[in-house]
């Protein structure tokens, strides 16, 4: 077996194209420094002398603008299709959790106190950017028109499931609605989206990358590499974190000491700036502006939402252990993205009650429906874990298909097959 010397390849790879890069390193360390003026005096930076990143708002919370000039110029259908989506992730929310409650699923995550952050994002952006989320960005599906359907198929895992069943539930991945898979590990999406925005900068499309995570994944490595990558190489990439104020069981006061998130942006070279989460016309007009920079500048934008998470991390956490109910009810009462809208359509005389009892009991008969239709549905054949990897399946996979089928078969006692769909899967 031949062997390679792996010291002699990269110094020759470094003599090849490693010494241009490291003369252009040089002339920018050069430049980078000319910029700075020198000073004798000996001080350091503190940062509580630095002023906080002011939080910008445009709707207040009984639906007025504080601002005429920040008003969002966006279609009234727009508006009430932001209301009426933002409605539909709630009550599908309270409809897949009691599911899981009742056992009918195995996990599920809600959105509760953050749907204005994933409307107002979702609707500035072109459909036809590209989106990675975390796993609490399903609104943003929703703007985009994913099946009620599939949210149900894919949370039950059978076989109509876009994903054939092998995501854990909310893990939604769509190629059709530019939604990158999802994946259950903390901050992969956020270099993996500096490359696609790169990509997309060398194609020249005219698109940008939408990257969401939320405070708990800044505290990540990865954000640092997807932060640094985008910053440096100049890629068309919005990164949007959701300050919900928890990462699970963390509040954001032992999460990190300084300005919270938009401050390291700066840090980066990446324009930043930081919105009230719960003011779904100001994250539209963040976004959509922070596109702009991204499409017509080819530079990131890093924006920080001010949200608060009012429901458990998932239903594998229970909130009430480190926070008060008083805390959650004040959040939910006082600063609800949906209330505050609502209230805005209403000074408007674009909504009134009737108009919301009849998107309630309309809603609530189509999730029903989406869910009883996922009930009857069997699970996927065990078979489809082993395909759509390899164009030919390798020998140690088809080992592993072959090793299920025979434990099946003689402990088939003890699985319920009868619920699952018969037949082998080349």
């Amino acid at each position: 077996m031949a062997c390679i010397d792996i010291g002699s390849t990269i110094f020759r790879l470094l003599r090849r194209n490693g010494l241009s890069y490291l003369r252009r390193m040089s002339s920018l360390s050069a430049s980078t420094s000319s910029t700075t003026e020198y000073d004798s005096n000996l001080c350091f930076i503190e940062p509580e002398s630095a002023a906080p990143i002011p939080t910008y708002r445009v709707l207040t919370q009984d639906g007025h603008f504080s601002d005429p000039q920040n008003y969002p110029h966006i279609e009234e259908s727009v508006m009430l299709k932001m209301y009426r989506d933002m409605t539909r992730l709630n009550v599908m929310d309270k409809i897949l959790y009691d599911c899981q409650r009742q056992g009918r699923i195995t996990f599920y995550l809600t959105n509760f106190g953050e749907e204005g952050t994933h409307i107002g994002s979702a609707a500035a952006l072109d459909h036809k950017d590209l989106v990675f989320g975390q796993y609490r960005e399903s609104g943003v599906l929703m703007w985009r028109d994913f099946p009620l359907s599939q949210f149900f198929h894919q949370c039950y895992g059978n076989t109509h499931d876009w994903n054939k069943g092998r995501q854990m539930p909310v893990h939604y991945g769509s190629k059709e609605h530019r939604f990158v898979t999802i994946s259950p590990t903390l901050g992969t999406q956020m270099p993996q989206a500096a490359g696609a925005a790169y990509s997309f900068k060398r194609k020249q499309n005219g698109l940008c990358v939408m990257c969401y995570f939320g405070d708990g994944a800044t505290s990540e490595g990865d954000a640092h590499a997807g932060f640094n990558f985008a910053a440096v190489l100049n890629c068309p990439v919005i990164f949007l974190c959701r300050n919900n104020g928890y990462a699970i069981s963390t509040p954001t006061t032992e999460q990190y000491k300084g300005d919270g998130i938009a401050s390291r942006g700066v840090g980066y070279g990446m324009t930043s700036i930081r919105v009230d989460g719960n003011d779904v016309f100001a994250v539209y007009n963040a976004t959509r502006e922070a596109r702009k920079i991204c499409v017509t500048e080819s530079r990131p934008v890093l924006i920080e939402s001010m949200t608060y998470r009012v429901g458990h991390h998932s239903t594998s956490d229970d909130s009430s252990t480190y926070r008060s109910e008083e805390e959650v009810e004040r959040w939910d009462k006082h600063d609800n993205p949906i209330i505050r809208l609502r209230n805005y359509l209403t000074n408007q005389s674009l909504w009134d009650d009737d108009k919301e009892q009849e998107l309630l009991l309309t809603t609530r008969k189509e999730v029903m429906k989406a869910m009883a239709m996922a009930e009857t549905e069997k699970k996927c054949n065990p078979d489809e874990m082993f395909g759509d990897v390899y164009d030919q399946m390798p020998a140690n996979l088809r080992d592993q298909r072959d090793e299920i089928r025979r434990h099946l078969k003689i402990y088939k006692e003890h699985y319920p097959m009868e619920h699952f769909e018969q037949g082998n899967v080349s």
